[in-house]
């Protein structure tokens, strides 16, 4: 009998802790030991995406919440940007060298805008990070979905 996941989910907080745990997790996934891109066979699953979501927000970015990583279709993608188009999520494309540090890239920026620019909403927000060998640019990026208030 094979089976593949669609999502696995883990509860922490922005610090050290919380980073090693975040660690973990993708290796895990990366590695097959997590059937999330891979079925219990370790086929690799034809289609799919594996996108971060981030939910269930006890407060803000300062409080715990919970990190889940699904595996998307192609359609998740053109939803989203629907939801962009009518207000409900806020894109960030960050690109640069490595994924690591576009996505800390990105996230600064949103902290940064938070200040003022934008009003989140801390319900659900989705990241894809793409390294730079799946890109037509060549430069790794780093996408964030980020809910707002309307």
């Amino acid at each position: 009998m094979t089976y593949k996941l669609d999502k696995v989910t883990i509860r922490l907080k922005n610090d050290a802790e919380g980073i090693g745990k975040i660690s973990e997790l993708f290796a895990d996934i990366v590695s097959g030991k997590i059937p999330l891109l891979f079925n219990s066979n370790q086929d690799l699953i034809e289609g799919i995406s594996p996108v971060t979501e981030y939910s269930n927000y006890e407060s803000d970015e300062t409080g715990e919440y919970d990190l889940s990583v699904i595996a998307v279709e192609k359609d998740f993608f053109e939803k989203l940007e629907n939801e962009v188009l009518e207000g409900k999520f806020i894109k960030y494309d960050i690109s640069g060298e490595d994924i690591i540090t576009c996505a800390q890239n990105a996230w600064k920026e949103v902290w940064q805008d938070q200040k003022g620019k934008i009003n989140r909403n801390f319900n659900i927000d989705y990241e894809s990070t793409v390294p730079k060998e799946f890109t037509p640019d060549g430069k790794a990026h780093c996408i964030l979905y980020i809910g707002v208030k309307s």
